[in-house]
């Protein structure tokens, strides 16, 4: 999985317009191997952002969870404390 695109399900507050269009085109721009795509290319790779955006939006209202929505800074913390770990620097506090 590309590692730019980020869980948006189940957060508080929930995710943005603009956080799943972002991991949408993330992950159209690894389905497809472009980065940008050239002129020609656009129109369809502009089509399938859009297509995976809305069904990204359909997903999320069908889904259900009994879970507690997760705290996106309590997420951020975890993350930067994984990097850390990982690439061998101290954590931010």
């Amino acid at each position: 999985m590309c590692r730019n695109i980020k869980t948006l399900f189940n957060f508080e507050p929930p995710a943005t317009d603009e956080e799943i269009r972002a991991a949408s085109l993330q992950f159209v721009r690894k389905l497809s191997g472009f980065n940008a795509p050239s002129k020609a290319n656009a129109p369809a790779f502009e089509a399938a952002v859009d297509e995976v955006t809305e069904v990204a939006r359909r997903l999320f209202a069908a889904l259900e969870t009994n879970a507690q929505p997760r705290d996106r800074e309590v997420e951020a913390q975890k993350a930067k404390q994984r990097n850390a770990e990982r690439f061998g620097q101290r954590a931010p506090a």
